[in-house]
């Protein structure tokens, strides 16, 4: 071992890390979550089904190649939990570790094989500057690592910081996003297969615009996946 090695196992005596779900002690090699608590993850594993749920949202709404979310996400749960560490507790690390577990899952699916390029779903300039980061591009980049595709960041920003979605209704929240978002390079995404990436599914009104203005790319083919679905 090296003299990092046995620090950090020092230090983990001295300081334990705990769940962030269950509060039991991390082991070394478990990072925020232990591997009892990621196999009790309630996965949808939607990305291995054609027809899926999370593709029948987006029917007759926008055109998407596949689509899928890594959990489901239920109130007082789990993935709640590590939902709100993502969000309100200032910790984006939580967002990468799920994303690539989440990515690994999307590499053994032949659906995502030819991706070329990951776009998270902006948050206005407003919003992110008062965060300090994007949580669906903390997600992103975690998925990334495992596709081995890069993130896009500048191709498709908001223009439009619209209010809070949490307390609206269906049409309220589709009425909320209309036409916020605006894309910068079509030249750089034309002919792609894009995947977008956010946070959690609620009614996909926030998708569906982002989606409305990739799709206006020549030759697009876009795909979507969130880390949860409500």
């Amino acid at each position: 071992m090296t003299f990092s090695e046995i620090f950090s196992c020092f230090m983990q005596l001295i300081y334990p890390e705990n769940c962030l779900i269950c509060g039991e002690n991390l082991v070394q090699t478990e990072n925020q979550i232990c591997l009892s608590c990621l196999i009790q993850l309630p996965k949808t594993n939607y990305h291995l089904q054609l027809d899926n749920p999370v593709e029948k949202r987006f029917w007759g709404k926008i055109r998407v190649e596949h689509a899928s979310s890594f959990c489901f996400f239920e109130k007082g749960a789990m993935i709640q939990k590590l939902m709100h560490e993502l969000k309100y507790r200032d910790n984006r690390e939580i967002g990468e570790i799920l994303g690539k577990h989440f990515g690994m899952d999307l590499a053994e699916s032949s659906f995502y094989q030819d991706i070329d390029v990951i776009l998270p779903v902006p948050l206005h300039k407003n919003r992110y500057h008062k965060r300090g980061y994007n949580q669906s591009e903390e997600i992103a980049k975690g998925i990334a690592v495992a596709l081995k595709k890069p993130v896009d960041t500048q191709i498709i920003t908001r223009a439009i910081e619209n209010p809070t979605q949490t307390k609206k209704g269906v049409f309220e929240r589709w009425e909320n996003t209309t036409g916020i978002f605006v894309v910068n390079d079509i030249a750089t995404l034309s002919d792609k297969h894009i995947l977008l990436v956010d946070d959690v599914l609620t009614t996909g009104s926030t998708l569906e615009a982002c989606g409305q203005a990739i799709l206006t790319i020549p030759n697009i083919r876009l795909s979507v996946v969130t880390l949860a679905m409500a």
